[in-house]
């Protein structure tokens, strides 16, 4: 027979069969019921567990419910007397119901004992499944943390807990576990996400279970999973995605219930997508395929410091997720975690040490990570300059501390939005790369990059990545990865993407499935092309250096010079009024405090006890940063974190005007804080800032004064630089304030005439007003975070009512003024004082407004606005260390999109000539829309805090004229001024001798250089300090060069200095110059923007030393709740 004949006899010639043809779209959505839903009774979910039992035999549960809200150690825990409980019971306070209910918001302690049936011995593996619907965190016995629980129904659910092989074989075991009622999102009131918490919402008890779970069946589950991931995520025309739905639809025509051997064989069939034998290798799937990955796999739990959820809770989700996450590298030799924030280290360090010891086990096997170098991802539009440094500095040495290293990578992923400041002290922090994520939010445009240059205001750069995947708690799936390179807006330059993976916000973390998903997706791109391949087992820091070197260390990528703006949350720069107050006011006397207590070591007399504070400095330094955080003050969180935030803001300030009461009573002996005014004492006044400067004192009204380096202000008479004040009336509704430079008119309510009268210009438009206005609040959903642009259609303005002339000069003038809308009362004393902002030549007076407001208001923002007789393009607000402009226009959606803004001390806009600004003592929200300037006054959200802002608020802005352009102006100094109110204190008239002498340090040169700080050196209470060291911080306000010169007094021993970077590591040493004046000379330049750290090494006697002041590693207990029971 010929080969012809021979091969066709495998073709046959007749066909009276229908043929192969599928309808895809059928078989595709089929896929859908091979898991759960109708059919869990017969599909795959019936044999996903060989055994479950829960009798009361096996399951042997007792309970505690703590009493109220309180949060008791294990140990404390462990004394109590606990009562029997059993499954589908709901347990909680026993003072709520005889049922004792499992309440919101309560911790529950429950005693776990298990009896193992012998025959178990058999199986792969056995696991207690507890589920009581909430968070819980499982102890051994003695009280070792050893996982977190999740329970209820979403995509964390994470109930199981695997028993050890040797319990199993023993036959009995016992843990013990408290259970939190929060869930992952705290307590929403009607499953709204961002509702306010419901502290009666009740949680019981699922589920308390011994299983066996069927092993094969689950990783059948999740090769299933993959394929259908796949099927969903890769286009349909390609080879893969129609193989795995080919793959799929036979597992599940193979598919029988009741055999055990059925499973393996269905799995072998999920072998012609994933390859042969590929399970057997395990985590060493990664080595095979692509040398270098697409998308590189990173572990990753965000946890909130404070959201929907108080501090408190976070402290449990910490040890709750970190846990888990240490388990899940014993099983899986490929996961790496990163994880942020020293804080919470801190928190785990003192609660739950056994834990602790752990992950620094973990941290010295390169499977823990440490990211981000701050102490908590705080808000990075708000906080200032100088606390921006301290959350590097603090959380920096914290992780040098106790794990012997630093961070390389700055992470702040979920922040709304992050100031220009950044790249320096990113690099200046020791950093040099940057990942965030949160533009991908974005309501108006797109964020052109995935990875780039970071620019700053100076010059400074990082290198950015910003994960195209467009979120931190990515799941890990085939659409996740693939997500990373189909959505990367750079291919050109970087083709690599990082996947940041696992539960977050409310913490959690990565699971199993994830681990599973990723291995199945490495295996299907080992032998596929169509989907990116995935590489686990790497850090963050490798993933950013591979980009550098391909990049030609930046040279090939994009720049985006500038801040990141976030086109969303703008509302946050307002939220919570009393949160924003007391952040400012903090920064401010933390300055104070770290400036005066300084001097008080130089100056103090010879042998006197006086010690630097440094550890009271230190906790009021990490509360002030706590609160910073990125869900707190931006006023975005539940009513009770601000509870606990008003708390620590409290506590700083009585703890910050002690520090200060104790070095006045050095440096200002027999002085006293001001009171009263006794006719036989003598007014002296503290300037904390190194501006020259006069005041007037609301003390029957005194004027202060105080020039050069003097830090000490004394009462002074009416000199030739005043300009006395006036008030004008006609008695109805006309008043004018005035004195010999400005004059403003408020008439029938409104303010009408703003006139610089030395000019003789008028800065208010012919038939314009400015005043109070207040616009209806109604953001698409995001309540406390969004203030929408459309908001600006919606204006009502206010006018004031009841004015009367309550100053009449020579030294203030004053109105006081009121606005009554809906349920509020706005209070506004409007004054106008005899000397101007600062002490340049050619400065303007301000005029102050005090507010003292009644808010009772539910959905409506206050502002304050001025139309302007002045015309630019853009505006200029004040950010750390520098200032921002931003368009006053809309001619693109760029533009368009920043009608609301960020700004710290001053917003101004100015044009050739001439400007006017609004300086703010604790107000961030600004705007400039065409010629009106605008601040953000109140809002009055109500979720997540149904109570946001209602109630009493006490604030002060004020408008400052000046004359030239911004870059001419005074206002960054009538600015700073502005916020650092004189210490004033009163002296006997016979001692006013013993004034404290002048600030040892003073600059002279360019005034664009601003001192900032004056500080102790951390270095000097270390347990090996040798002397004593000072810190000076320097800027340059104005973004031009400058040089000046740094004098430090004669009687300051300085024998060396050094510039350092923020973290005090010394860069270079400076030339010291001794001149004729008994005084030291440095020789400082700054480029536009600089940010320059000084440090003074000083001759010290053995005496002079503060080492009693150092911190211990572990604080000890005090009484602030920050601090909990310590007594693990």
């Amino acid at each position: 027979m010929c080969s012809h004949s021979q091969n066709q006899k495998h073709y046959p010639e007749l066909n009276y069969g229908s043929g192969a043809k599928w309808i895809k779209s059928l078989t595709q959505n089929r896929l859908s019921t091979f898991l759960g839903g109708h059919f869990q009774d017969v599909n795959l979910s019936s044999v996903l567990y060989t055994h479950h039992i829960d009798s009361s035999h096996h399951v042997d549960l007792q309970v505690w419910s703590a009493p109220g809200l309180t949060k008791p150690s294990f140990h404390e825990a462990m004394k109590q007397e606990f009562k029997p409980a059993k499954k589908g019971d709901s347990f909680g306070p026993s003072s709520l119901s005889l049922t004792r209910l499992l309440f919101a918001g309560t911790n529950h302690w429950w005693k776990v004992t298990l009896k193992i049936p012998s025959y178990w011995q058999q199986y792969e593996r056995v696991q207690f499944e507890f589920d009581p619907g909430c968070e819980a965190m499982i102890f051994s016995t003695d009280g070792v943390p050893l996982q977190g629980i999740t329970g209820g129904y979403g995509g964390d659910r994470r109930v199981e807990y695997i028993i050890p092989s040797q319990a199993v074989r023993d036959g009995q075991y016992a843990v013990v576990i408290e259970s939190s009622c929060n869930g992952m999102f705290g307590v929403p009131w009607d499953g709204d996400i961002i509702a306010p918490p419901d502290m009666n919402r009740y949680f019981q008890l699922a589920s308390a279970d011994l299983v066996v779970p069927n092993q094969d069946a689950w990783h059948l589950m999740w090769d299933f999973t993959t394929l259908r991931e796949i099927v969903d995520t890769v286009p349909g025309n390609t080879a893969l995605q129609n193989k795995a739905l080919v793959t799929a639809n036979k597992i599940m025509n193979a598919f029988t219930s009741g055999d055990p051997e059925n499973i393996k064989r269905l799995r072998g069939i999920a072998e012609d997508v994933f390859g042969k034998g590929w399970y057997a290798k395990g985590d060493k799937i990664y080595n095979e395929g692509p040398k270098k990955a697409q998308v590189v796999g990173i572990s990753y739990c965000h946890i909130d410091t404070a959201w929907l959820w108080p501090y408190s809770v976070t402290q449990q989700k910490t040890a709750r997720s970190w846990s888990t996450q240490i388990d899940l590298m014993e099983r899986y030799p490929e996961h790496r975690f990163a994880c942020s924030q020293a804080q919470q280290f801190k928190w785990l360090e003192e609660q739950y040490p056994p834990l602790f010891e752990r992950i620094k086990k973990k941290v010295a096997s390169g499977q823990f990570h440490l990211i981000g170098g701050s102490w908590v991802e705080n808000d990075g539009n708000m906080p200032s300059g100088e606390s921006l440094v301290r959350q590097f500095l603090y959380g920096q040495r914290y992780f040098e501390s106790r794990f012997g290293k630093r961070c390389e990578t700055a992470w702040l992923p979920d922040s709304f939005g992050l100031t220009a400041a950044y790249p320096q002290l990113i690099r200046d922090a020791g950093m040099k790369y940057f990942f965030t994520q949160k533009l991908s939010w974005n309501n108006i445009n797109v964020f052109p990059h995935s990875t780039f240059n970071w620019v700053g205001i100076d010059g400074s750069q990082v290198l950015c990545h910003m994960t195209p995947v467009d979120t931190y708690t990515a799941q890990a799936t085939v659409g996740d990865v693939n997500k990373g390179i189909t959505n990367h807006k750079n291919l050109e330059s970087d083709a690599t993407a990082l996947l940041v993976f696992g539960n977050g916000d409310g913490g959690g973390g990565a699971l199993p499935k994830m681990l599973e998903n990723l291995r199945r997706i490495r295996a299907a791109t080992n032998e596929h092309r169509e989907l990116p391949s995935v590489s686990m087992g790497s850090s963050v820091e490798e993933f950013f250096a591979d980009i550098e070197e391909a990049s030609k260390e930046g040279k090939t990528l994009p720049v985006w010079k500038g801040e990141l703006y976030l086109e969303f949350h703008r509302g946050t720069y307002t939220s919570h009024g009393s949160i924003k107050k007391g952040n400012r006011k903090c920064e401010i006397l933390l300055r104070d405090v770290e400036r005066v207590a300084t001097l008080t070591t130089l100056l103090k007399p010879k042998g006197h006890s006086y010690v630097y504070p440094k550890r009271a400095i230190d906790e009021c330094w990490e509360k002030v940063l706590l609160n910073q955080f990125h869900d707190v003050l931006p006023g975005s969180a539940i009513g009770m974190v601000y509870d606990d935030a008003d708390k620590l803001y409290a506590e700083v300030r009585e703890v910050c005007t002690g520090l200060l009461e104790d070095a006045f009573s050095v440096l200002l002996p027999r002085s006293s804080p001001l009171l009263s005014n006794p006719t036989s004492e003598t007014l002296v006044a503290f300037n904390a800032t190194s501006f020259a400067r006069h005041d007037v004192v609301k003390h029957g009204y005194a004027l202060m004064h105080s020039v050069g380096n003097k830090v000490a202000s004394q009462s002074v008479g009416m000199s030739s630089i005043c300009m006395p004040a006036s008030v004008f009336t006609n008695g109805m509704d006309h008043f004018v304030l005035r004195n010999a430079n400005v004059q403003l008119t408020i008439s029938e309510g409104r303010i009408s005439s703003l006139i610089d009268v030395r000019l003789g210009r008028e800065l208010i438009p012919k038939g314009s007003s400015g005043g109070l206005v207040i616009f209806e609040d109604r953001p698409n959903y995001w309540d406390a975070w969004d203030v929408e642009i459309h908001h600006l259609e919606t204006a009502t303005p206010l006018s004031f009512s009841q004015v009367r002339v309550i100053a009449e000069g020579p030294l203030r003038a004053a109105v006081q003024t009121q606005v009554k809308y809906g349920s509020s009362t706005i209070d506004v004393t409007i004054s106008l004082d005899a000397i101007t902002a600062t002490m340049k030549g050619n400065s303007r007076s301000c005029f102050n407004f005090d507010a003292v407001v009644d808010w009772h208001e539910r959905h409506k923002f206050l502002k304050f606005e001025l139309p302007l007789n002045i015309n630019n393009t853009y505006a200029t607000y004040e950010s750390q260390f520098g200032f921002v402009q931003r368009p006053t226009h809309k001619n693109t959606t760029l533009d368009a999109a920043k009608f609301e803004v960020c700004g710290h001390k001053f917003a101004d806009l100015s044009e050739y000539g001439y400007g006017v600004a609004f300086l703010s003592e604790s107000k961030y929200g600004f705007a400039c829309e065409g010629n009106v300037l605008r601040i953000s006054l109140l809002r009055a959200a109500t979720a997540p805090d149904a109570e946001q802002d209602q109630g009493r608020h006490e604030f002060s802005w004020a408008v400052m004229p000046h004359v030239g352009s911004f870059l001419e102006s005074d206002v960054p100094m009538a600015a700073f001024i502005y916020n650092s109110p004189l210490h004033v204190r009163t002296v006997p008239e016979r001692n006013t001798s013993h004034i404290v002498p002048p600030l040892p340090f003073w600059l002279e040169g360019a005034p664009n250089i601003f001192l900032e700080t004056i500080k102790r050196g951390e270095d000097d209470f270390e347990l090996n300090a040798s002397g004593t060291t000072v810190i000076l911080r320097m800027y340059e306000a104005f973004g031009g060069h400058g040089s000046v010169k740094l004098h430090v007094g004669g009687h300051v021993p300085v024998k060396r200095a050094y510039v350092t970077n923020i973290l005090e590591d010394t860069k270079g040493e400076l030339g010291l110059v001794s001149t004729t004046g008994a005084h030291n000379t440095l020789k400082l330049d700054f480029r536009g923007f600089e940010v320059k750290t000084v440090k003074l090494v000083l001759e010290t006697e053995e005496s002079d030393s503060d080492i009693s002041d150092i911190s211990p590693t572990m604080s000890s207990k005090r009484d602030s709740w920050v601090t909990v029971n310590d007594e693990l």
